[in-house]
């Protein structure tokens, strides 16, 4: 019993550690509300992002491959936020100088946290998987995800399709990881809810803090619908799927770990 306590309470450290990108971020947005007479708010948040992002970068926490992974998912973020700001999925409503399309530069950065977890708990925790599906279905998988969070303005919405999939392809397939020379393992479709179910938990924070307001917030802050929390799964595979993707071509041509049941 004390070692699985220790054990959790180690795990629980390397996750804390792998936020650190998220938690400055979110305390910029709990601070920014004392800069808004000198700075648009949304123009702090991009400052400190970049800021951040440097830190943990110079000091070695990042490394430069997470730092090239952590800009593309910005890219791939600002994309969306752009397309569903002009539709009025969520809106921004502070002024700010630097805005696009009424979509803040610093929004990017949200995406972009994610992927700077999910490298962290990837090297603190020396992940691994097994009986990943085949790269091929992966990625087509991850493009239908990508490509549905656009088309459902215009076509049916085919995330049940996508989850029957998911369902299907990633039925065996199971992240492994190691505390303390131990290995533990996990179902990689429940590492997915399970961080989908925490981004949710997240952004109620974060549209408490006026990051961003869905079209029901705008008169009165309201707990974000709880359908997001399948929305945001989608985005973790999507995310997921880009880190694993790009881990296991770096790591092509080393040999692959055996591990013991």
């Amino acid at each position: 019993m004390k070692t699985a306590i220790k054990h959790f309470g180690i795990f629980v450290q390397q996750q804390a550690l792998s936020c650190l990108f998220p938690v400055l971020v979110f305390a910029m947005l709990a601070l920014s509300h004392l800069f808004t007479g000198i700075l648009p708010r949304y123009d702090f948040m991009l400052i400190a992002c970049l800021l951040i992002q440097a830190a943990l970068y110079y000091t070695g926490i990042e490394t430069k491959d997470e730092v090239l992974v952590i800009c593309i998912f910005h890219l791939l973020g600002l994309v969306m936020e752009l397309f569903k700001v002009h539709y009025g999925s969520w809106a921004y409503p502070e002024f700010a100088y630097l805005k696009i399309g009424g979509v803040p530069l610093y929004s990017g950065f949200m995406y972009a946290s994610v992927a700077s977890y999910m490298c962290q708990a990837w090297r603190r925790l020396n992940l691994q998987i097994q009986n990943w599906p085949n790269r091929y279905i992966t990625r087509i998988i991850g493009i239908l995800i990508y490509f549905n969070f656009f088309s459902n303005h215009f076509m049916p919405d085919i995330r049940y399709g996508i989850g029957v999939l998911i369902l299907y392809f990633f039925r065996r397939s199971v992240v492994v990881f190691h505390l303390q020379g131990k290995v533990f393992r996990m179902p990689t479709i429940l590492s997915f809810m399970l961080i989908g179910f925490f981004i949710w938990l997240a952004e109620n924070i974060a549209t408490r803090l006026g990051a961003w307001r869905y079209a029901y917030q705008h008169h009165a802050w309201t707990v974000v619908n709880y359908q997001k929390i399948s929305s945001w799964a989608f985005l973790v595979i999507v995310s997921f799927i880009i880190v694993a993707e790009l881990k296991l071509l770096k790591d092509s041509t080393k040999p692959l770990p055996v591990l013991s049941a």
